[in-house]
């Protein structure tokens, strides 16, 4: 009788499932099949693993469970349960040096250097600028369904150098996020790219998604067929031309995952050093052995992708004064951008 008991008590256990995710879906949003727009919503998970957990009935639409063809709807509430528990969005404070530009009562800007992570994420659980923060700062604000990224209204990649506002109020939290959703944030990046771009000025109106075959690339759809897709708008212009490579000064209208990376590698200028975006290729120039060393020297000295978040723009949430801000290049990008113009005086 016990053992009876004891075997109901953990058939029960394992019928118990924990709540990650619970999405509610935007009143404009199209309709396409549930399996697409998770992709979109979980960038690390893959749409396989996706309707492997519908098929479980891990996935449910408005409490009910649902199918991968099923076709979301606006005002849906999607749920997705699993049987471990959720990771903890606390976020735990870490003594890490935070480069800040500017400080005031409502927010701050930060340089961030090349290699640390925005916020905790899939394999980046410590180590990031949210971490730091929580050391420097208490009880940051944190945006709607936006738990463990406290302070933060909008982000770079890991291998981005550049500056960041964070908000350190209620007020400037829900300032700022308007300004970036109506896209007056000024925001300037500097990139080192293959080739030379035949106008000296353009723009990119490109609709960008996650590629169903690699979750963490972002690449160029046709938005007939891909729903799921957004607009990036890209503004660019030659600040040097190297022959093999060129420095771009880039203006973000919009901000989209890996913008300017998936842009400019659709135009056929991948970043300079950008191995998720073919950059770390030799992709202008010679097959000549001395060439060949010349670039992976440079490759060594800049290893990572050739992107640096130069300035940021932006009205103070509570003063109404326009702030700006501008950085200097970091040290790798600089003399890789020297070795270069060596390179070309002598060869």
């Amino acid at each position: 009788m016990i053992t009876a008991i004891t075997n109901e008590i953990d058939e029960q256990e394992e019928d118990i499932l924990f709540e990650h995710h619970r999405i509610t879906v935007d009143g404009g949003q199209s309709m396409i099949r549930i399996d697409k727009f998770l992709m979109d919503k979980l960038p690390n998970v893959s749409r396989s693993k996706i309707q492997d957990a519908i098929d479980s009935e891990y996935v449910l639409v408005n409490e009910k469970s649902t199918k991968a063809s099923y076709k979301v709807h606006p005002y849906d509430i999607i749920t997705i349960s699993l049987p471990q528990e959720p990771r903890s969005t606390d976020v735990l404070p870490e003594n890490i040096a935070l480069d800040i530009v500017y400080e005031d009562d409502d927010l701050l800007v930060v340089n961030k250097a090349a290699g640390m992570v925005v916020h905790p994420a899939h394999g980046n659980w410590s180590g990031t600028l949210v971490n730091a923060l929580a050391y420097h700062f208490q009880n940051l604000p944190t945006m709607p369904n936006n738990d463990g990224r406290p302070g933060l209204v909008h982000r770079i990649d890991k291998d981005t150098s550049g500056l960041l506002v964070i908000a350190k109020s209620e007020a400037a939290m829900s300032h700022l996020a308007k300004q970036f959703f109506h896209h007056t944030i000024e925001r300037t990046y500097y990139a080192l790219v293959w080739g030379e771009p035949k106008e000296e000025k353009a723009t990119i109106r490109e609709y960008l998604g996650r590629s169903p075959k690699d979750r963490r690339v972002v690449s160029v759809y046709n938005p007939d067929e891909a729903p799921f897709a957004k607009l990036g708008i890209t503004h660019y212009e030659i600040l040097q031309r190297l022959r093999y490579v060129s420095l771009l000064k880039c203006n973000l209208e919009t901000g989209r995952t890996h913008q300017i990376r998936a842009h400019l590698k659709h135009v056929g200028h991948p970043l300079f050093n950008d191995e998720m975006y073919g950059g770390n290729a030799i992709v202008k120039g010679t097959v000549f052995t001395k060439y060949k060393a010349f670039v992976e020297n440079c490759f060594k000295i800049l290893p990572r992708q050739a992107l640096h978040a130069k300035s940021l723009g932006f009205i103070h949430p509570i003063t109404g004064k326009q702030m700006y801000f501008e950085i200097d290049l970091p040290e790798d990008f600089k003399a890789v951008i020297e070795k270069w113009e060596h390179y070309l005086k002598y060869n």
